[in-house]
């Protein structure tokens, strides 16, 4: 059985090292950047402790190289900027086990290092489809180093290469993305807080929003959002030192050592801020003919504020391995006679309502982020059984097959 993955980020990685594993299976991984080319993940993120949960069960090995780059994510706080603590949840209440955080250069090493050789690096896919006359059989033609190649006869075509999946587009065309009201920006900094900021935190000036945490290699990853029309690009004037400062300054208070830290660290890299909109897009999991599989945000890019899109692309990668590996198993040697179709809506059965779930309850979360909003009533909110019962079931209730 062929099997072409596209994308060695969170997804490809794990779907390539398990099926690569299977006898009679010839797994090709193309990925566009250079092996040692981080130029896209120079943040950190949190890992939810649902993805961790999923992958111990899946690989230990994978599970292992994680952890050992990351720190253990085991509270979450929320105050505003001038110090007052409005919510201090040990995630031990709502979940079975950690979460992480992790620099995305480090998940990225960890997973491509326990994938080994599988992956083609350098290799940018200029076009892909079924071959003339077959509804069962794709092909894929990309360039590598400068050399044109192509891939044809291939049974199972992976799509993990992100919200922007070029695989996607052009067999399905490109989503849609809903912009929702709210900038979001990004920083990985030295840490020179002296202990200050450690793990996951937000702080609110009314609506405006720092999040921060520490990452392996002496750094603090964080981040800002404040309002923006919808729909609307971020205006240029909202990327100036004295704009940020002013958005996350208590009008009648001093901000306290973490906000003053995060203030004065944000305006002096404005030069390095990556910037991005609150958005998503509809979900998709397979393709008309049912031999493409749609994996993270290839599949549902989805807002960030309950840190779920590296989280799901965990999820997704792990029962797709598990459930195809299964399929392969009771099929014929290598895969043979294997329905491809049918394992994908399989994939799909298990797979919709729990992202559907997730979205939902991420755009939920979001709430306090947009114009008007107030963090007081919305933090004491989250301190509630419903928002409560939300996270543990987010956070325990992982699929299998």
């Amino acid at each position: 059985m062929k099997i072409v993955v596209i994308g060695a980020g969170v997804a490809g990685c794990i779907v390539t090292r398990a099926l690569s594993g299977l006898p009679g299976t010839e797994v090709l991984c193309l990925e566009k950047v250079d092996a040692s080319d981080h130029s896209e993940s120079g943040t950190g993120l949190n890992v939810g402790p649902n993805a961790i949960k999923v992958l111990r069960r899946h690989s230990a090995v994978l599970h292992d190289a994680v952890r050992e780059r990351s720190y253990p994510w085991k509270s979450w706080r929320i105050s505003l900027t001038d110090g007052a603590l409005l919510f201090d949840l040990p995630l031990s209440k709502v979940a079975d086990n950690e979460g992480i955080r992790i620099r995305w250069s480090e998940l990225y090493a960890a997973l491509r290092g326990a994938t080994g050789n599988l992956i083609r690096y350098r290799a940018q896919v200029s076009r892909l489809g079924y071959m003339e006359g077959r509804a069962d059989r794709l092909f894929v033609e990309y360039t590598e180093n400068g050399a044109s190649r192509r891939v044809d006869d291939i049974d199972l075509l992976v799509a993990a290469d992100g919200r922007y999946s070029v695989a996607r587009a052009l067999l399905a065309g490109a989503p849609t993305m809903t912009q929702h009201g709210v900038a979001i920006y990004r920083l990985l900094v030295p840490d020179t807080t002296a202990g200050l900021i450690d793990d996951y935190e937000q702080w609110f000036n009314g609506h405006n929003r720092l999040l921060a945490f520490r990452v392996p290699g002496n750094a603090i990853y964080l981040a800002g959002t404040f309002p923006i029309a919808p729909g609307e690009d971020i205006p240029e004037r909202a990327k100036d030192a004295s704009y940020l400062r002013a958005l996350y300054t208590p009008a009648n208070a001093a901000p306290s050592a973490q906000c003053r830290w995060l203030i004065d660290t944000i305006c002096a890299n404005v030069a390095a801020i990556h910037w991005a909109r609150l958005q998503e897009s509809p979900p998709l999991y397979r393709d008309g003919n049912g031999h493409v599989l749609f994996l993270g945000d290839a599949s549902h890019g989805m807002v960030p504020t309950l840190g779920q899109g590296a989280t799901q692309a965990v999820e997704d990668a792990c029962l797709a391995a598990d459930l195809l590996a299964q399929r392969i198993a009771s099929a014929d040697a290598g895969g043979v006679g294997l329905a491809v179709p049918e394992a994908l809506r399989e994939f799909e059965r298990l797979r919709a309502d729990r992202v559907a779930f997730v979205m939902d309850f991420s755009r939920e979360a979001s709430d306090t982020l947009e114009a008007g909003a107030d963090p007081v009533a919305g933090a004491l909110k989250k301190l509630e059984a419903p928002f409560q019962q939300k996270l543990a079931r987010l956070y325990r209730d992982v699929p299998e097959v």
